[in-house]
């Protein structure tokens, strides 16, 4: 009997971009980090976010242009827009978990892209994204074999984070962070949210949209 040769094709992905940076903080960004903190932050359900929810505005300028630069490379090779389009950077902010806290459950509501940048990572670190069919999904439920989960029968799946690490994914995708329970330090990051600006559509398709 001739075995036949089969396919397994990922069909509609959905794309999370990682990057790590070259070079580690240099002592002007330490400070300007320090400073954000200083400035006040917020305690959250789960963690901490600086007051400060435009921190790209005024600091971190070498640091902005690095994740301005991976955006474009974003854009370029998963949007792939027809339009000539000027994707940048909303609102911007710290991040502090401390020992016990978390990350709860959540999207970037208007917003198109998302990033976070890793300041500061504790022990198997990590970002835990979750299947936007899960609903469906979860519709009839089936028990693995041992090791038995992959990228085509999970609903989460996680990626491992480590210090001057940038991760870019679409702001519809859920994601989360589990409790900091094996370190003693504070875990650190910057998040951020990308939108755009220019002419989509056309007015004979009826859908022009001027964005500004």
């Amino acid at each position: 009997m001739t075995n036949q040769l089969a396919n397994i094709h990922g069909l509609f992905p959905t794309p999370v971009y990682t990057v790590n940076r070259d070079s580690n903080l240099i002592p002007k960004e330490e400070k300007e980090i320090e400073k954000i903190i200083k400035e006040g932050m917020e305690k959250k359900a789960g963690n901490s976010t600086s007051t400060n929810t435009y921190i790209f505005d005024e600091n971190l300028k070498e640091l902005k242009q690095f994740c301005e630069q991976q955006i474009k490379i974003y854009v370029e090779q998963i949007i792939n827009p027809k339009e000539e389009l000027d994707f940048y950077i909303t609102q911007s902010w710290l991040n502090i978990t401390k020992p016990g806290e978390f990350h709860h459950e959540h999207i970037h509501t208007n917003s198109i892209i998302s990033g976070v940048f890793y300041i500061s990572t504790v022990e198997d670190d990590k970002i835990i994204f979750a299947d936007p069919n899960i609903g469906m999904k979860n519709q009839i439920k089936f028990e693995f074999r041992e090791f038995g989960s992959n990228i085509w029968n999970s609903t989460f799946w996680f990626f491992p984070v480590n210090n001057n690490q940038l991760i870019l994914f679409p702001s519809w995708l859920i994601h989360r962070v589990d409790p900091n329970e094996k370190s003693t330090t504070d875990r650190i990051s910057i998040a951020f949210n990308v939108f755009v600006r220019g002419e989509l559509g056309t007015r004979t398709g009826y859908n022009e949209l001027i964005l500004k």
